[in-house]
């Protein structure tokens, strides 16, 4: 059901209010440009700071401008268990395809605690689960055992998207999970290796200004065309690498205005990104194809 190139898709704001009319317009555009599924309400899409009634406006946009043409993963996490359990409910309810939810966050459970977190959702909610492993942003790693804990166990859970950085988990998860064991790459950067090792995709952040381009590299990537994929890793590492020398999604939505695709803005804590970064996404961009010199 997942795999391919998967936008995290970014929220327009306007007035640092929810544009809804520009994010239709902004779904339709990634999947006329050959994406294979979406991400409403990731971290991309900056849902720590949407309280719930937003979180479920995006969801729900989303849902009905995609309206089946691709699946739509909706992001459901929650450092609380009760809360995740709710924002996955109300995705069931609205159509999503499945959940995206993360391993939880700043409460520092243990293997044992995030087990349970993920079973209590399981069992509350009958909608496919990709487990979204950052350590980076979360704190905690779920192991390589854990992961096929739930997948064994947890009769939802259907695979990861993991942003660990480490190409070693994606054999070992392979081995131990099997190769029904969805894995989707939380890096765009290590994305052609991560698929080598075993991945069916990636949830894509720079897919939200290049999705072609990122489309047709998954593509080329999971047939073995690997010349092609190749060059169009070439094409797009720098745009990759700019994406996080701020922190995200300030890069990506500067991208965006640049594209005329959304207005740059985002909410606090989070603020406008540095004219030198400004100027080294313009000459990705250029570098890429995606605007002219």
């Amino acid at each position: 059901m997942f795999g391919g190139s998967i936008p995290a898709l970014i929220t327009p704001f306007k007035n640092r209010e929810f544009d809804e009319e520009t994010y239709r317009k902004f779904v339709s555009w990634q999947i006329e440009q050959g994406s294979t599924g979406v991400v409403p309400c990731g971290t991309t899409g900056e849902s720590p700071t949407l309280d719930h009634a937003e979180h479920r406006a995006v969801t729900e946009a989303c849902i009905d401008e995609v309206a089946g043409r691709v699946p739509v993963l909706a992001g459901c996490g929650s450092n609380s268990t009760r809360e995740a359990i709710g924002l996955t409910r109300h995705a069931k309810e609205a159509g999503a395809d499945g959940a995206l939810i993360v391993t939880p966050y700043y409460n520092k459970p243990n293997q044992e605690g995030m087990f349970q977190h993920f079973k209590a959702i399981n069992d509350a909610v009958s909608l496919p689960i990709i487990i979204y492993n950052i350590p980076g942003r979360s704190v905690v790693d779920m192991s390589v055992e854990t992961m096929a804990r739930c997948y064994r166990e947890l009769e939802n859970v259907i695979g990861v998207k993991d942003a660990t950085g480490n190409l070693a988990r994606v054999p070992l998860q392979r081995a131990a999970c099997g190769k029904g064991f969805i894995q989707l790459s939380g890096e765009d950067q290590t994305a052609l290796a991560f698929n080598a090792h075993g991945g069916v995709g990636c949830i894509s952040v720079t897919a939200n200004v290049a999705p072609k381009l990122v489309a047709d590299f998954q593509k080329a990537s999971l047939s073995g065309d690997h010349k092609k994929a190749l060059e169009l890793e070439d094409k797009l590492t720098a745009l990759h690498d700019v994406m996080f020398i701020e922190p995200s999604p300030g890069p990506v939505k500067y991208a965006a205005s640049l594209l005329g695709l959304c207005l740059p803005d985002m909410r606090l804590p989070l603020v406008p990104i540095s004219d030198a970064t400004k100027a080294k996404i313009r000459a990705a961009m250029i570098g890429a194809g995606l605007l002219e010199k």
